[in-house]
């Protein structure tokens, strides 16, 4: 069984797989003041609370955005589940070919999504990924990682309006009523959800004149589908990409 764990800004994405099979799946807040300790016993409860114990893992793999924690959670991998993590970073087999600038600047769960969306749905495409940064990601027919685009993400800019201005309110991100709002709460909750869907129709729209009329459109993350269900310009959505990648690129370095 492989253990496939993403460390983001704002979530820890964990998965369990058997073969090509995800049979289990968590996501926990990222805790930038935990301690290895705390993590090695969080993920060994994680593990037994799907029936399994250290014996049955056959590997880790690891993707981070967040440095401070990387080498917090390969020591608890490593004293608590007694398996050194594959990091996902330069000198790692992905199957994708970056041609960013700075290939190292390249996030490694962007690499992921790029691995999963090549092998599972085939280029070119966009890659759309609502963290807690909105990422748009470029990949070319022949699996070239091009580069892409980023912007705050939605409730990254939804705090930044409750913590910037004296007279708005922290608010739950819901599908107002109406596009017009009639009160506060709904008029931003409008120009969140619906500015954000006109963003990402028209930032498809930019990048298919650039990589061709046959790009498909994949998002992830945890806003994903909210906000797919106010566009049809998004063809799949898929939560585990970085998940999956994360096992594809296992794969490919064993």
């Amino acid at each position: 069984m492989l253990l496939a764990i993403d460390i983001g800004n704002t979530n820890l994405t964990i998965g369990l797989y058997e073969g090509s099979t995800l049979g289990w799946h968590w996501r926990l807040a990222t805790d930038h003041n935990r301690m290895p300790d705390e993590y090695g016993l969080q993920l060994l409860g994680l593990l037994q609370h799907a029936g399994h114990n250290i014996k049955d893992l056959t590997g880790i793999s690891l993707s981070s955005v967040v440095p401070p924690l990387t080498g917090r959670v390969t020591q608890a991998c490593s004293e608590y589940l007694k398996q050194i993590p594959l990091v996902v970073d330069t000198g790692v087999k992905t199957g994708v070919r970056i041609r960013y600038e700075d290939p190292r600047a390249v996030g490694a769960d962007r690499v992921c999504d790029a691995a999963a969306v090549l092998h599972n749905y085939g280029g070119p495409a966009c890659v759309i990924d609502f963290g807690t940064a909105t990422t748009f990601n470029a990949i070319t027919r022949e699996g070239d990682y091009l580069g892409g685009a980023i912007t705050a993400g939605i409730n990254l800019a939804a705090e930044a309006l409750y913590t910037r201005a004296a007279k708005l309110p922290r608010i739950d991100l819901q599908r107002p009523p109406n596009v017009i709002g009639r009160n506060t709460i709904h008029a931003m909750q409008s120009g969140l959800l619906f500015g954000y869907v006109s963003m990402v129709e028209g930032m498809v729209a930019r990048f298919r004149t650039e990589l061709g009329p046959q790009m498909k459109v994949v998002a992830t993350g945890g806003l994903a589908e909210v906000v797919a269900k106010e566009t049809d310009v998004i063809q799949h959505i898929d939560q585990w990409l970085t998940l999956d990648g994360l096992r594809i690129i296992w794969e490919l370095n064993q």
